[in-house]
């Protein structure tokens, strides 16, 4: 057998079975929230930027239209954002969080320390895994 194609040998494999385990991981924590992990990515982008339009949401978080309007409409359901058309271009779409999706950022505070109890690295190891990650991405993404 080709050694390159053997399971063990891609880089792809564990980096797609990590990401799914740590997703795992968050379903638990973010169930008091009432939102799934794609939801945590919306309202963390939000509480760093406050308001932003469907398309920058979507270029911070690699996700097309497609997958977060779907998305977006769901928080909208549960009170947690407001999208409006935009006056300036009625294509655009800004989103932004309602008060119920502004106190949602205290309770998701703990999040972040929570699941990294659970990872056993130390703040170093955190820093260059990130690190490595975005150099691969970058290095993909030029």
């Amino acid at each position: 057998m080709n050694e390159s194609l053997k399971l063990s040998n891609q880089l792809c494999f564990p980096i797609y079975s990590l990401s799914k385990e740590i997703i795992n991981m968050y379903r638990p924590l973010l169930m008091d929230l009432d939102i799934t992990y794609p939801q945590y990515l919306v309202l963390m982008v939000l509480w760093e930027h406050k308001r932003l339009n469907v398309s920058e949401i979507g270029a911070l978080l690699k996700l097309d239209s497609g997958t977060l309007t779907p998305l977006l409409k769901r928080l909208e359901n549960k009170d947690i954002v407001v999208r409006k058309r935009s006056v300036d271009d009625e294509r655009v779409v800004q989103i932004a969080l309602t008060e119920k999706g502004i106190a949602l950022q205290e309770k998701a505070s703990c999040i972040p320390s929570q699941l990294m109890e659970k990872i056993d690295l130390s703040k170093q190891e955190q820093e260059f895994l990130i690190q490595t990650i975005h150099k691969i991405f970058n290095s993909i993404n030029i």
